[in-house]
C-alpha cells in the first residue's frame, strides 16, 4: 500500500502521462454552458472548449466540486492509502478549498491535509509535482505537506491576457479592474498576489512586448538560481513554444514544463493568454 495519496483539482491540468507516472488523482471542476454541465478536462478538452467559445454567443460559467464530491473521492482513496494531501486552486478565485475543508471535517478514516496554493494552472502543477517527488522519496504526510507549503511560499505566477472581458465577466478581475476600458492594444500583465487573488502589475502595448516583459520578470525573481518553471497558454501553442525557448535561454531551469490552461481557467482568462509560474527551492 502506498502511504500518501495526492489529490489535486483539474485546473492543474497535468497530462495523463504525468498523472499516471506520479500516481496523482484529480477531482474536476465544472463548466456550465447553458443547461449543460461539463466536467473540466473530462467532458470537454481545451481544443473543444475554444472551438465552442468562438462559435457560441453565450459565455460559460464555472463552479467548484462540492463537499460531497470530495467525500466520495476521500472514501475511495482511504481504502488504498494511509493519508491524503490535497493541493488546490487558490481560495482567492475559487471555493474549491472551502469545499475540501468542509469535507475534511466530516471525514475520519485517514488524515487529510488541504493546501491552498494561492495559485492555479502551472503554479498548482508545480506544487503537485514537488509533493509527488517527496512522496516517491518516502516522506511522511507532514513532511510532504511542509514541502508543498514551502513551494507555495516561493511561487510566482505571471500572465498576459489578450482581453480583460473574460476575467470581468467571471468576477475574478480583482485589481486588474483599473485597466478596464483601456485601448484594445494594451496587454495587461497580471499576477497572483500573496493571498491568491489576481492583481494587475503593469500594462504594455503589444503581445510581443508583454512576452518580453514576462521573461524579464522571471529573471528578476530568480536571478542565476536554478528554477522550476511551467509555461502556460490558452489555445496558443506556437506562442508558448517560442516563449518557452526564450525562457530556456535566459534561465537556469531545473525543470521546464508547458501546460495548457484547462477549460475552467480558459473560461476566465480567454484565448491567447500566455504566462509562467516559477519557484526557486
Amino acid at each position: 500500500m502506498s502511504r500518501i495519496a495526492i489529490l489535486t483539482d483539474s485546473t492543474a491540468y497535468l497530462s495523463p502521462d504525468m498523472l499516471e507516472r506520479h500516481d496523482i488523482h484529480v477531482i474536476p471542476l465544472k463548466v456550465h454552458w447553458g443547461e449543460e454541465t461539463l466536467l473540466d478536462g473530462i467532458d470537454i478538452t481545451p481544443v473543444e472548449f475554444y472551438t465552442r467559445l468562438a462559435t457560441h454567443s453565450t459565455l460559460p460559467s464555472t463552479s467548484q466540486p462540492s463537499m460531497h464530491d470530495f467525500l466520495q473521492v476521500f472514501n475511495g482513496l482511504a481504502s488504498q492509502y494511509e493519508g491524503i494531501l490535497v493541493p488546490l486552486i487558490s481560495s482567492g478565485i475559487s471555493g474549491t478549498v472551502a469545499s475540501a475543508q468542509a469535507a475534511v471535517t466530516e471525514f475520519k478514516k485517514v488524515p487529510v491535509e488541504v493546501v491552498d496554493t494561492h495559485s492555479t494552472s502551472a503554479g498548482l502543477a508545480l506544487v503537485v509535482l514537488a509533493a509527488a517527488r517527496a512522496v516517491e522519496q518516502g516522506c511522511s504526510l507532514p513532511e510532504v505537506t511542509q514541502i508543498a507549503r514551502n513551494v507555495v511560499q516561493n511561487l510566482h505566477l505571471f500572465f498576459a491576457v489578450d482581453t480583460l472581458k473574460y476575467l470581468h465577466k467571471g468576477g475574478r478581475i480583482g485589481g486588474a479592474s483599473r485597466y478596464l476600458g483601456s485601448a484594445l492594444s494594451i496587454k495587461p500583465i497580471l499576477f497572483f498576489d500573496g493571498v491568491g487573488k489576481i492583481d494587475a502589475l503593469e500594462r504594455v502595448r503589444t503581445k510581443r512586448k508583454a512576452l518580453t516583459r514576462l521573461v524579464e520578470l522571471a529573471e528578476e525573481k530568480v536571478g542565476s538560481n536554478p528554477v522550476h518553471v511551467g509555461v502556460i497558454h490558452a489555445n496558443a501553442p506556437e506562442e508558448a513554444a517560442e516563449f518557452r525557448s526564450r525562457l530556456a535561454k535566459r534561465l537556469e531551469c531545473d525543470q521546464l514544463y508547458t501546460f495548457e490552461l484547462s477549460p475552467v481557467i480558459g473560461t476566465h482568462v480567454g484565448p491567447g493568454t500566455i504566462g509562467l509560474a516559477l519557484y526557486v527551492e
